[in-house]
């Protein structure tokens, strides 16, 4: 399918509904513990604000974080665009959500990936909050 890890996605459901997220796993077939399509989405939960050239520097650290979240979607509640982020060396095999521990781990991770593709200014779309 579409469906691939690095695919961008829009989140149409839920807490997180209208954020941009990245496909990192994705399971087409059912199992007994999610009986539906679903895949793993690292997503932006708080955009980093607009900076200006008057601020202090904590001020501009502080505005220029990002937020992010790790969850198990539907395929249902998800929409996928035509962009891609490649994410493949970075993230491949770190990431679960197996137990608690693991889940916060693997949150750090992303968080740490995101910030610095955002001090890079490498995928600049992704980390601007979606209008329409």
């Amino acid at each position: 399918k579409f469906l691939k890890p690095g695919k961008v996605v829009l989140v149409t459901a839920g807490r997180y509904a209208g954020r941009k997220g990245v496909i990192i796993q994705n399971t087409d077939n059912k199992n007994k513990e999610r009986s539906y399509g679903n895949c793993l989405i690292a997503g932006v939960k708080k955009y980093p604000k607009k900076v200006t050239k008057g601020m202090s520097k904590r001020r501009i650290a502080r505005r220029s974080t990002v937020g992010t979240f790790l969850r198990v979607y539907n395929h249902k509640h998800i929409f996928a665009t035509r962009y891609n982020m490649d994410l493949s060396t970075e993230l491949r095999g770190k990431i679960s959500v197996a137990d608690a521990s693991r889940k916060a781990n693997s949150k750090k991770i992303v968080k740490k990936v995101f910030q610095a593709r955002y001090n890079n200014g490498s995928n600049r779309w992704f980390f601007q909050k979606l209008r329409f």
